[in-house]
């Protein structure tokens, strides 16, 4: 079968290209703005890459196209497919029938640490000769891919993501996958683009809910209460909890750092975990993946064991390198709660060392403002501030970020000219400082300019 799939270069989009060519099937596609990694990922798998969504690409014919949620009415491709009447359907649909169907779904939901956490879980499998499928938001270390498909394995690891599926499916990608595990990592308002507000997300998380058999497991963190909200409207599956008072908890000793902690399940002692991972929010996580991998049947003991062994996400707490003994870091936090968690991360690393945090509010919820009042309380434990904030353009923000920062004095400033702030981050900076990228883009190459100006 010939898969046509639009906007391809999309980290969901170009892992399940890369899947459906796994399963046998020929597969090109489209994006605007043709980019590596991803298309490099591609190309190298034999998947043809076109240029712009141009309507000559109807002629293609293919058996089927696939198409992603950057597309919208008007796009030339897109209405030229229907007004040929040519077949097509979303990408989390085609992927829920033709793939997913007949494996044992793991998904990975939440407002936070999707795929951290994900990442986690499909390691944990692989580290216990497990040989899972996945489609993970971003690239492990260990697992070199962000995506992979055998068809003879049995499970699957997913990021169960909570934005709408298609123009015409406006769903959440997740109600498609049908888990029969469940991790509900955490849940908060997020994408004021698409929900106008927190109880029409927990809709959606129900949604997802109402899918998980009898026979499956749903992971849910103690004390949350918008996801306690969301399991009262209905629960038909055993339920365990970790951190807080739950299952499955994490104890730091007072004589241990920040990246070493114990493991208890209900209340007995497995083990410790140490790695170069910090902060609370990734020990949650942690206990999350270890509830999932038990359920399938690796003992937690194997789980801690390969987290121990976990390096990371690409993009999640990344050095990008060091010079004159200032180290420059990339990190995908765009949310308030995320910023403020990974912040806190690193404040209890470098102890007394400065943190310049750099910030580029690029997500169609941070674009729209809706968070901006929540940024200065989420950006406290950094020393200094360095806002992006253009103009004009496809990024420019509906709300001024000198506004914004003005009760945080000198220690925030905004630009709307990347290079100009590039160099007053380089002229600020000092030996022993640490320098925290933050952006769910590219940032313009941010890190290594940063770096080469250095």
């Amino acid at each position: 079968m010939h898969l046509h799939i639009l906007g391809i270069c999309g980290t969901f989009m170009g892992g399940l290209a890369l899947i459906a060519r796994a399963a046998g099937h020929t597969v090109t596609g489209c994006d605007a703005g043709v980019y590596p990694p991803m298309s490099t990922q591609l190309e190298e798998q034999g998947i043809k890459l076109i240029e712009g969504f141009g309507p000559e690409q109807a002629q293609l014919r293919p058996d089927l196209f696939i198409i992603g949620n950057v597309v919208t009415r008007g796009n030339p491709l897109m209405e030229a497919i229907l007004n040929q009447g040519l077949p097509y359907t979303s990408g989390p649909q085609w992927l829920g029938e033709h793939i997913l169907r007949g494996q044992h779904v793991l998904a990975v939901a939440g407002t936070h640490g999707k795929t951290t956490t994900s990442a986690m879980l499909a390691w944990i499998l692989e580290h216990a000769g497990r040989e899972p499928n996945f489609l993970v938001g971003g690239i492990a270390r260990d697992l070199k891919v962000s995506a992979r498909y055998q068809p003879g394995q049995s499970l699957f690891v997913i990021e169960a993501d909570e934005y709408d599926t298609a123009f015409f499916d406006k769903r959440s990608k997740f109600v498609h996958y049908r888990p029969r595990t469940a991790i509900l990592n955490n849940l908060e308002y997020d994408h004021a683009d698409i929900f106008p507000d927190l109880q029409a997300i927990e809709t959606q998380f129900h949604h997802l809910v109402r899918t998980i058999p009898a026979q499956g497991r749903i992971i849910a963190p103690d004390g949350s209460e918008a996801i306690d909200r969301v399991l009262d409207r209905g629960c038909w599956t055993p339920l365990v909890r970790f951190g807080g008072h739950g299952a499955w908890q994490a104890v730091v000793r007072a004589d241990a750092d920040d990246g070493h902690f114990d493991v208890v399940h209900n209340g007995q002692a497995l083990g410790a975990i140490g790695w170069n991972l910090g902060g609370e929010h990734n020990r949650l996580n942690a206990l999350a993946a270890l509830a999932a991998a038990e359920h399938v049947g690796v003992p937690p003991q194997e789980g801690l064991a390969a987290l121990s062994a976990f390096a990371g996400v690409k993009r999640r707490m990344e050095l990008r390198g060091t010079v004159r003994q200032v180290a420059v870091y990339d990190d995908f936090a765009h949310h308030p709660t995320a910023i403020a968690t990974t912040l806190q991360g690193l404040r209890k690393q470098v102890g007394a060392g400065r943190i310049l945090a750099v910030l580029e509010p690029r997500s169609n919820t941070m674009k729209l403002g809706t968070m901006a009042a929540r940024l200065p309380a989420a950006l406290q434990a950094a020393d200094l501030i360095f806002c992006f904030g253009a103009t004009a353009g496809k990024h420019a923000l509906g709300w001024d970020p000198k506004q914004v920062f003005a009760s945080m004095g000198e220690r925030a400033k905004a630009y709307d000219d990347l290079d100009t702030m590039i160099a007053a981050i380089a002229a600020a900076a000092q030996a022993g400082d640490t320098i925290l990228v933050m952006s769910n883009g590219g940032f313009g190459g941010i890190h290594q300019k940063l770096l080469d100006r250095l």
